[in-house]
């Protein structure tokens, strides 16, 4: 069902900490241009958690706006199940094409937990969705133990694998086949996951590369394997920011400089400053300086 790559993308403010809707229109257009297969509205880089249930609304509305026919995903990610379950009605309702779900965040649930949250959460939306497994920032880990127990229900088609350990995808394909859309959430070991069959990206800096994103994507589907990998050895540094506390300062920075965008966040968090500004930026115009040409990519089928 979300095949290619997916980038979760930023919310952008105002100076006065109200959602900017233009922006975010030119910098979400921006991607779908460069040929992504859909947005993710408000995951850990979109800063979901800092923004009221009204505003993750709005701005997955903006996604649903410039993605088209392609699929528009808002990230659930509550403390409370109540919440979450809340959410998804509401982005129902709005018109998302799905959910990506991040099985708690403040409480750390264990299996039987995890399993009851993400079914409850399923229920309430009624929508086709993503687990979102990232066991080092959100603590719980989604096993494939755990898929098991969700594999029955129609409704969970993918997950977002980013337990920072890329044998896990082949831990998922050997134990389902193709049952879910496995898709990478690790921007630095991405080629690493789909040359070893991930079937998509959800992709960080994208935001400010999305063309060498989407032909490194286009590329390994075409087995061409040698140019993709020229592009990504030139994108690993950038890459690494994606894994990082401060990933969505060193994104939106990045996003700033490429693009001319504005890197705004939401307090408590406050844009780079000091050394890690200057070695964060360094890395983005080192980058930029020495971009490489891009080959003429295969067309989609």
């Amino acid at each position: 069902m979300w095949k290619g790559v997916l980038p979760a993308v930023t919310t952008k403010f105002n100076e006065d900490g109200s959602l900017d809707h233009d922006e975010m229109r030119r910098c979400f257009q921006i991607q779908m241009d460069a040929g992504v297969d859909g947005l993710i509205a408000c995951g850990s880089l979109g800063e979901g958690p800092m923004l009221s249930h009204d505003e993750r609304i709005a701005v997955l509305k903006l996604c649903k706006e410039a993605s088209g026919a392609k699929p528009a995903l808002l990230t659930v990610a509550e403390a409370a199940t109540r919440d979450a379950c809340t959410l998804a009605r509401k982005a129902r309702d709005a018109g998302a094409d799905g959910l990506m779900v991040v099985p708690s965040t403040i409480y750390h649930t264990d299996p039987r937990e995890t399993v009851a949250t993400l079914k409850a959460i399923a229920a309430a939306g009624d929508l086709p969705i993503m687990i979102y497994s990232n066991r080092l920032a959100y603590r719980v880990d989604v096993t494939v133990d755990i898929m098991a127990e969700l594999a029955d229900d129609a409704r969970f088609v993918a997950v977002k694998e980013s337990s920072d350990d890329v044998r896990r995808g082949t831990e998922i394909i050997n134990r389902f086949g193709d049952r879910f859309d496995l898709l990478t959430g690790v921007d630095n070991h991405a080629f690493e996951a789909l040359t070893a069959g991930a079937t998509g990206w959800v992709a960080g800096l994208c935001l400010a590369f999305p063309h060498e994103t989407v032909a490194i994507w286009r590329l390994v589907q075409a087995q061409r394997y040698d140019e993709a990998l020229r592009i990504y050895r030139w994108f690993r540094p950038l890459l690494d920011l994606d894994v990082s506390t401060y990933l969505v300062q060193n994104i939106k920075l990045a996003e700033a400089i490429a693009f001319g965008s504005n890197e705004r966040v939401r307090a408590p968090r406050l844009p780079l400053a000091g050394e890690r500004r200057v070695q964060v930026e360094r890395t983005i115009r080192t980058a930029i300086a020495c971009r490489p040409a891009l080959p003429t990519l295969p067309a989609l089928p």
